[in-house]
């Protein structure tokens, strides 16, 4: 049986610690603006949507656009976190492990952090220096465990990397589809249509 996975393992992370705190107030930051948007977020109405000073968010993070930065790094790690744990699944095909992964990254409690993914990736690319940060391993952080997973099907390594370069862009280029256009429906079939193609799944 296919275990139920949390997209947010961090909350297990004991109390006290500086490392603990910044992660539980990054967790916290996720959820609320993945909910509401970044437009006009001031850390003082953040930190008291969550419950604590702006400046214990200045103290922990530095700055606003700092903070929004972790919180898609954060929201990424969690990402790869659950694809390794799905990796790891005994007997689960790797159709099945990305129909698992699929299903979350679509999940419409969560579509306010892709949206933000997206937001943060634009102003990066816009060449804001605060969000330029986020660009960093944003291809090759990913790279690593979708190459392993395709060398451990079999590809060579040359096949790999190019196997995990197209399966991250089709799956980001289906979630910006989805946020545009809000057709659940046709972009879980075009999934369907790429892994049968990709893992010759029927």
């Amino acid at each position: 049986m296919v275990t139920t996975y949390d997209p947010h393992p961090e909350r297990e992370a004991g109390q006290g610690k500086h490392g603990d705190r910044r992660a539980q107030l990054v967790d916290a930051a996720v959820e609320h603006v993945a909910a509401h948007g970044i437009a006009d977020l001031s850390l003082r109405g953040l930190g008291a949507a969550i419950g604590v000073s702006h400046r214990m968010l200045i103290h922990y993070f530095g700055s606003r656009e700092q903070l929004f930065v972790e919180i898609v790094r954060a929201s990424e790690r969690r990402q790869r976190e659950l694809l390794s744990r799905l990796r790891l699944e005994p007997d689960l095909p790797p159709a099945d492990a990305a129909r698992l992964l699929w299903r979350q990254l679509t999940d419409p409690r969560l579509a306010g952090q892709e949206r933000l993914f997206f937001e943060i990736c634009g102003q990066a690319l816009r060449g804001r220096p605060e969000a330029v940060p986020v660009l960093e391993g944003l291809v090759t952080d990913w790279l690593e465990p979708l190459v392993a997973a395709e060398t451990a099907a079999g590809a060579d390594a040359a096949t790999a990397r190019n196997r995990a370069r197209l399966g991250l862009a089709t799956v980001r280029g289906l979630l910006l589809d989805l946020l545009a256009t809000g057709d659940h429906a046709g972009v879980d079939a075009a999934m369907e249509e790429f892994l049968r193609m990709y893992y010759g799944s029927k």
